[in-house]
């Protein structure tokens, strides 16, 4: 019994840190893009690059997790991170100096990794030792449950007539709150290379080739997401029939996320990881460039459906793949992975910014953010025919 609470525990302890460095952090800035472009003088450029710094940040923290092979370091940046999502959370409220905004903005980035690489790799670390199934899918459900807490705290504090600025107090106090259950729930890492039942644990590394695939299949996936992920309340607010429902498609969105990874674990478990992948990649074409093809209420959530039921599911299989190629150190491939993931999304809302600041709407960067899912899809396929053929290869009789 006393094993099982404790697994409960370091999974709500991931849950948390999720809401508080994911939903807090990073998604918190997506519902309260059209409130700031409305009372300061940001606009959809401005927007873009501020989020361009968030994931430079973001991936400054991947490049700090794949480097670091420590366990106890790891837990260490786990609990900075956690400190920093509270801290610059606060200090957003303070200023409205662009410059002043881009670092904030940049060190939220950093401690979104926390939630992402360094938690998922003690965690899954943590369950592999102790003969737990290998599957990240209740971590990631923190996701959903963050982006779900963004878009509900910025409905009622907007009802509540609160500015930008009292709405960034509002979520550093929340995330302050969160933060100590996700700091005292995560146990401190067991180093020694066996499982608590004394088995060994075993690195098995894919080729060399694998890999190379993979990391631009992610890029792609990244670069698909950050779109939706930054611009779609602005997006679904810039259309005049669903004015009003920004911050409630975006709900809808956290909604799908929630359950999403658990279910893609099942659907991996039946399909195999890229089979799962390659269909999450195809559906999430769909999801992605739906709002520029119909202004619909159907449309914008069935959107919101497709897109919050894959993009988690997409990086929650690729980082369970990469925590079971390296059971000892996790964290190391996650932030590789995480890296080609991180690198589109600097590119991605800066350009896709300044192509709506041009053409008054979104519409050329979801078909750009679609297409590059789209060929992400070609390259699981290419990777699944190559996993199909190493296999045969080491099955072969000498």
């Amino acid at each position: 019994m006393s094993q099982a609470m404790d697994r409960y525990k370091v999974l709500a302890a991931g849950v948390l840190c999720m809401i508080v460095t994911i939903g807090i952090a990073r998604f918190s800035y997506t519902s309260l893009l059209p409130i700031m472009q409305a009372e300061t003088w940001l606009d959809d450029a401005a927007g873009g690059w501020l989020a361009a710094f968030n994931y430079m940040g973001y991936m400054a923290g991947a490049l700090l997790a794949a480097s670091v092979s420590s366990l106890r370091t790891k837990d260490r940046l786990y609990r900075l991170y956690l400190v920093l999502a509270v801290v610059t959370t606060f200090a957003m409220a303070y200023t409205d100096n662009m410059m002043l905004w881009a670092i904030l903005r940049f060190i939220s980035g950093i401690s979104s990794s926390g939630g992402m690489l360094i938690a998922s790799g003690l965690i899954l670390n943590w369950l592999i030792r102790h003969h737990y199934r290998g599957e990240l899918g209740i971590h990631f459900a923190g996701a959903g449950l963050g982006i779900i807490f963004a878009a509900a705290v910025v409905e009622v504090l907007v009802h509540l007539a609160q500015s930008w600025n009292l709405q960034w107090l509002w979520f550093a106090l929340f995330a302050l709150v969160l933060s100590i259950p996700a700091w005292l729930w995560m146990p401190q890492p067991d180093t020694r290379p066996v499982t608590v039942g004394g088995d060994q644990l075993v690195d098995r590394p894919p080729s060399r080739l694998f890999m190379s695939i993979m990391l631009i299949a992610y890029f792609c996936a990244g670069y698909g997401y950050v779109i939706s992920a930054t611009f779609i309340v602005d997006i679904v607010e810039g259309q005049e029939p669903l004015k009003g429902l920004g911050q409630w498609v975006f709900m809808l969105i956290g909604l799908a996320v929630m359950p999403a990874a658990i279910i893609w674990d099942r659907i991996a478990r039946a399909l195999g990881y890229l089979r799962a992948l390659m269909l999450a990649y195809g559906i999430q074409v769909i999801g992605i460039v739906l709002p520029a093809l119909t202004d619909t209420v159907a449309g914008a959530l069935l959107s919101a459906l497709f897109y919050g039921g894959t993009f988690i599911g997409c990086v929650s299989l690729v980082l369970t793949m990469a925590g079971r190629f390296y059971p000892t150190k996790p964290a190391k491939l996650m932030g590789k992975m995480t890296l080609a993931y991180g690198v589109a999304q600097i590119v991605a809302p800066a350009l896709t910014g300044m192509l709506a600041r041009e053409n008054g709407n979104y519409d050329l960067g979801l078909f750009l953010a679609g297409g590059f899912i789209a060929f992400g899809t070609v390259l699981i396929g290419v990777l699944y025919q190559l996993e199909k053929r190493e296999q045969n290869l080491v099955e072969q009789p000498a």
